[in-house]
């Protein structure tokens, strides 16, 4: 059993529109060469639960392909956020709604969009913690994004720090399909082990 945080992705929503297409119309590619994705500046998002960080600026989600991925083929980034306790049913809900069924999704969810500083994706407002993104890859269901700045909301902070306990991201159980809240801390990462050298 895997149980894994709750990230909601944000990204620029993307439409295909025709092009100016000069070629000859026994090209097999003529009539998909007259269509191009081009990036709306519409802020979208969805959730995932298969993620995680694989190296020190680096994380990988695995995503089946579908209209989100080309919008990150456009935008070439997107940004992640840690769903909260406070955020439960917008971030589930950006979930199991399509942007192809409800355009306004994003603005129904109740959130609200600043573009990053750092990528061209949209931070979303209401979600307290956000790793801002440059795709590096797309191959065999697996999204690999560069993380080039991290975004947090003072009010998480302890010290300079994140602080999980004001941050209170949530977890996916996929067996009983809940959304779980992170309990108390049990032991001291590199060091209680120790006690047994």
């Amino acid at each position: 059993m895997y149980i894994g945080y709750v990230i909601t992705l944000a990204f620029f929503e993307c439409r295909l529109i025709p092009i100016d297409c000069y070629l000859l119309k026994g090209d097999p590619f003529h009539e998909q060469s007259k269509l191009r994705r081009k990036a709306l500046g519409i802020p979208n998002a969805m959730n995932a639960a298969w993620g995680t960080i694989t190296d020190m600026n680096e994380i990988s989600i695995s995503l089946s392909e579908h209209k989100t991925t080309y919008n990150f083929a456009v935008t070439g980034a997107f940004t992640v956020s840690m769903a909260t306790e406070d955020t439960v049913i917008p971030c589930d809900y950006v979930g199991v709604e399509s942007a192809s069924k409800v355009p306004d999704k994003f603005a129904k969810a109740g959130f609200h969009a600043t573009k990053s500083s750092f990528v061209n994706a949209p931070l979303i407002d209401e979600l307290p913690m956000a790793l801002e993104c440059r795709v590096k890859s797309f191959e065999d269901g697996i999204l690999i994004g560069e993380i080039v700045n991290v975004t947090a909301d003072e009010a998480i902070l302890t010290d300079g720090q994140i602080d999980y306990k004001k941050l209170k991201p949530i977890t996916y159980d996929p067996v009983t399909h809940d959304y779980v809240a992170l309990g108390k801390t049990v032991g001291k990462a590199f060091s209680d082990g120790l006690k047994l050298k």
